[in-house]
């Protein structure tokens, strides 16, 4: 079922996870966004719905419906 902007899933992973589903992991975002990766604290620049660390390989995602609020992107593991 379909759970909308007011929908949770569940962390990081559970965000990549409806983003591939949906078709949505290359869409870009409505502007990059500047990171610290969470899993090896180098800058990366996130560029679409899911976007991964240069230097580490972890993983992040947001859904469109929040992205443009780059607090709302999460990390969901190293080569997830």
């Amino acid at each position: 079922m379909h759970q909308g902007c007011d929908g949770s899933f569940g962390g990081g992973a559970g965000v990549v996870d409806k983003l591939r589903a949906m078709g949505f992991s290359g869409m870009a975002l409505p502007a990059e966004v500047e990171l610290i990766c969470e899993g090896c604290g180098q800058k990366f620049t996130a560029r679409t719905m899911e976007s991964k660390c240069d230097h580490c390989g972890m993983v992040y995602g947001v859904t469109p419906c929040h992205a443009n609020d780059p607090r709302s992107i999460q990390a969901a593991g190293v080569g997830y």
